[in-house]
């Protein structure tokens, strides 16, 4: 590949390395600020759940200003946002200015998690468009694994290091914002946009030198397509319930594993577990690792294994960690345990359904109405993850319910996911958009 190329997409996935952090960095923050604050457990949730509300509305709308003013230049507001958000949430001194530039950085996140990979999918060449398209999702838990290890280094500056914490978030969108300087517009944008075939024929001849006329024509086939897209009434018709079921319950589970819980509390939860403070930060960076090194062994496997059977082993890894760490709370075994099976938990969690949900999403609707079937994943992920967030210091600090329940509520879904997709839920691997649409009766006939 070109090195420009490589170059632009590495800059443009810079945006899931902001959204990874972003997503993980208040795990470190959460116990100071409710401690300095005075915070109830349920104002506490709520101030975490802030970003995630910003998340839904970045994700249900991220693409519309894309649409229309151009992927580069949103893509530049939303590290100015990220910036802003960074540096607001590090120097505020009340919960409620906290929360709103949380949720300003929740923009920030949904809108970069629909535009970054549409950017980058509309300037790589289609023989390497997986490969590029990836470093986004590699980005996000890279992310999560660089703001875990730099809460890990500064838990140790006093009472304010939850500022230093969030604040650090404003030197990777400093940078992403300069280095985007040096990306051109998507060259889908400027021939659907802007009618500038000539300016998309220089970026072409740069990022698929090979294969410009295709691509030239993919786009204008493309544009074609999308005149043909069915309208939000037919999307929720009798036609297309199948794969909406299959899209809202593969999105609820997401979260119903408890996934969020671990993601933004897990210093917490290693200190439920009886361990120090500095151990608790170390382990919580053990997470990202481990997130970051079996989400490259999903995206592996799963052109090999298939979605189902990765599905299956990440249910089984569910069941086993999550009943374990239920019952390590519960007798008061949990010590050193409760690290090692939350590493399991986490694996499970991204060779299964990490790896597997957005491919699985876009593989069960037609093309008339995938947009669609995308935005309503997306949303009812997002969705869960905030109420889980939301209720979960309530729920963990209750003492009659505590973490050994919320653990074993965790692994019940778990089993109701298991036998989901033991029943109902296809194989898509390698499966034609045809034979999808006639396995699911998508493809055709009646809408009503």
């Amino acid at each position: 590949m070109k090195s420009k190329l490589v170059f632009w997409s590495i800059v443009i996935a810079l945006g899931g390395l902001l959204f990874g952090m972003d997503v993980a960095v208040i795990s470190g923050a959460e116990q100071q600020i409710q401690h300095i604050w005075n915070l109830s457990d349920v104002l506490h949730g709520q101030a975490l759940a802030s970003a995630l509300y910003g998340t839904i509305i970045g994700a249900l709308f991220g693409g519309i200003p894309a649409e229309r003013y151009g992927r580069k230049k949103v893509l530049l507001w939303i590290g100015i946002v990220f910036f802003i958000s960074a540096i607001g949430s590090a120097v505020v001194h009340d919960v409620y200015s906290f929360m709103a530039f949380r949720f300003l950085g929740g923009l920030g996140v949904g809108a970069s998690s629909v535009v970054a990979p549409m950017f980058i999918s509309e300037i790589a060449p289609a023989k390497n468009r997986g490969k590029l398209v990836a470093t986004f999702q590699f980005n996000i838990v890279f992310g999560i694994l660089l703001a875990y290890f730099s809460n890990y280094l500064l838990a140790g500056m006093g009472d304010e290091a939850w500022r230093w914490m969030l604040g650090i978030l404003a030197i990777p969108a400093a940078l992403f914002v300069a280095l985007l300087y040096f990306v051109p517009e998507s060259p889908r944008w400027l021939m659907v946009h802007k009618n500038d075939y000539e300016g998309a024929r220089k970026i072409l001849e740069v990022s698929d030198p090979e294969g410009v006329e295709d691509a030239i024509q993919s786009i204008q086939q493309d544009v074609k397509e999308e005149k043909k897209k069915a309208s939000l009434s037919v999307f929720f018709s009798k036609r297309f319930r199948k794969p909406i079921i299959m899209a809202i319950l593969i999105a609820m589970f997401n979260q119903l594993s408890g996934i969020n819980a671990i993601i933004y509390f897990a210093p917490r939860v290693f200190e439920l577990a009886g361990l120090g403070k500095s151990a608790a930060f170390l382990q919580s960076a053990g997470v990202g690792l481990v997130n970051l090194v079996f989400t490259m062994f999903g995206l592996y496997l799963i052109d090999r294994l298939g979605r189902k059977r990765l599905m299956l082993i990440g249910s089984l890894g569910y069941i086993i960690s999550l009943g374990a760490i239920a019952a390590a709370f519960q007798f008061q075994f949990s010590g050193t345990v409760v690290p090692v099976l939350v590493f399991i938990f986490i694996a499970s969690h991204a060779i299964g359904q990490g790896a597997v949900i957005w491919v699985f999403i876009s593989e069960i609707f037609p093309n008339q109405v995938r947009s669609y079937g995308q935005s309503l994943g997306s949303s009812v992920h997002w969705v869960m993850a905030a109420i889980i967030t939301a209720v979960f210091p309530f729920f963990a600090n209750n003492p009659a319910i505590g973490p050994a329940k919320i653990f074993l509520f965790f692994m019940v879904m778990m089993v109701l996911q298991l036998l989901w997709v033991l029943v109902k839920m296809p194989e898509t691997k390698g499966v034609s958009l045809e034979e999808m649409e006639e396995k699911l009766g998508t493809g055709g006939g009646s809408s009503k």
